[in-house]
């Protein structure tokens, strides 16, 4: 229960300190909706998900009024549909997309994920498909977004599907030129990508999982910012261990937050609730920014010295916050670094203050990877190939989820701007040394094997 000082304290939060839950999920199983006709199969998927999406907005409005805590988001994520439509060609796998677009835009949500595939461990015929399609799929689209997991601790890295997602992002890229490769923007590649994730472009819905199921995504960067001035204001002789320790109280009251709301609108939707996901994912809002935090701990900004570990302190305390919250915490869990979605680290990489390499060692803590990053449209393949692997090695041997959402700008170098809009915020392209190398060791393909500590059986 909460005592008297919390109430009054998350009661600020939400005025002044720019708490709201940032999405609410609605996961559907799209199993038993499987036809090798392709009219059929499009039927199926649309009535399954209008079945239980047919209130998702107005439910979540109607909680969000009554608690006065903003629902922003309101997405959907489906089982992937590699494996659910692996029957399918390349060009239907477009087709589908454009439906699952349709819908979306029937039930007013922003976007729907699971235009997915999981091939950590080899590439099956559904799984081409949906890769060959991506391109198409996203361009054509505004509001079906996509992730590929090439990697896991438990099977090593899939070369072959590194490679060839970096040529799909170069051809989204080059199909969305005129909006300096916005589709880009809506595909993750992924390694030890979490099933029961509430946000975008990364959700799907896991095998293993409920029918339909409620997922929530919180976040509070603006919250852990103001929490962590004003305790020191009031205590200027605190160290990092106290300081750890309020971002972690601060954690805990967001993630019940985030749990009240989501329970309310599984329970009037009548689906099960799944997890609470607080991962302080950051908008182009000043006040609501990850690397202001980094500047609330005493850092001239985020990327000089003492970034990498401010950024540990911060996911670990967000973590052990959320997990003393709730028992149903899952997803990510802890801090997002965005480029282009964060006002402040966006003016960080474009002072010179945080170069790729930084950003690259700092996802060895936080709780994604290279995230919003727009990079020059010339780019080679091979060099892509090679970032997105050196992410994925990351996450392999460290056991944690890593991801790339790498936007190479057609058309566009070092330094010039590219405005995405809403969200998706706006950021200066970032050097990328080396980009013109065509390295082939990336066209050697294979599997990168898993590492000695993945056989814990």
């Amino acid at each position: 229960m909460f005592d008297d000082h919390e109430i009054i304290s998350t009661i600020e939060m939400v005025k002044n300190e720019n708490l709201d839950v940032r999405a609410v999920t609605l996961g559907v199983n799209l199993f038993d909706c499987i036809s090798h006709d392709l009219p059929v199969f499009k039927k199926n998927i649309r009535k399954k998900i209008l079945t239980h999406a047919e209130n998702l907005v107005t439910t979540c409005d109607a909680v969000g009024d009554k608690y006065g805590i903003q629902v922003v988001n309101k997405r959907i994520s489906i089982s992937p549909i590699a494996l659910v439509g692996a029957c399918f060609s390349s060009d239907q796998m477009v087709e589908i997309a454009q439906e699952l677009n349709d819908i979306a835009r029937q039930v007013h949500i922003d976007f729907i994920g699971g235009f997915s595939a999981l091939v950590e461990k080899g590439i099956a015929p559904g799984d081409q498909a949906l890769i060959d399609a991506l391109p198409q799929a996203l361009a054509q689209t505004q509001r079906v977004c996509a992730s590929v997991n090439v990697a896991t601790t438990r099977a090593g890295i899939n070369m072959d599907a590194v490679l060839a997602m970096a040529r799909a992002i170069k051809k989204a890229a080059a199909l969305t030129s005129d909006a300096d490769g916005l589709a880009c923007a809506k595909l993750c590649v992924f390694c030890n990508i979490p099933q029961d994730m509430p946000f975008m472009a990364g959700a799907y819905l896991g095998v293993g999982v409920a029918d339909a199921v409620i997922n929530v995504g919180v976040s509070g960067p603006g919250v852990v910012k103001r929490a962590i001035e004003r305790n020191l204001e009031g205590q200027p002789n605190l160290n990092l261990g106290d300081i750890a320790e309020i971002i972690k109280r601060t954690a805990c009251k967001v993630t019940r937050v985030g749990e009240l709301i989501g329970r309310e609108v599984a329970q009037n939707l009548a689906i099960q609730f799944g997890v609470v996901d607080l991962s302080l994912a950051p908008t182009p809002t000043v006040g609501d920014s990850i690397g202001e935090i980094f500047q609330a701990l005493g850092l001239t900004t985020i990327g000089v010295p003492g970034s990498t570990a401010a950024l540990a302190m911060l996911n670990d305390a967000v973590k052990k916050g959320g997990a003393f919250a709730s028992s149903h915490v899952g997803g990510l869990s802890g801090a997002f670094i965005p480029v282009s979605e964060d006002l402040n680290i966006a003016h960080a990489a474009a002072n010179g203050f945080l170069s790729i390499e930084k950003l690259e060692a700092m996802t060895a803590v936080c709780s994604v990877g290279l995230d919003m990053v727009p990079i020059p449209g010339e780019i080679t393949e091979e060099c892509l190939a090679g970032i997105i692997a050196d992410e994925m090695a990351i996450g392999m041997i460290n056991s944690k989820t890593t991801a790339t959402r790498l936007i190479p700008v057609p058309g566009k170098r070092a330094g010039e701007t590219v405005y995405f809009g809403g969200l998706l915020g706006e950021a200066k392209i970032m050097t990328v040394p080396n980009s013109d190398l065509c390295d082939p060791f990336v066209k050697y393909g294979g599997q990168i094997p898993a590492p000695i500590h993945s056989m814990k059986n």
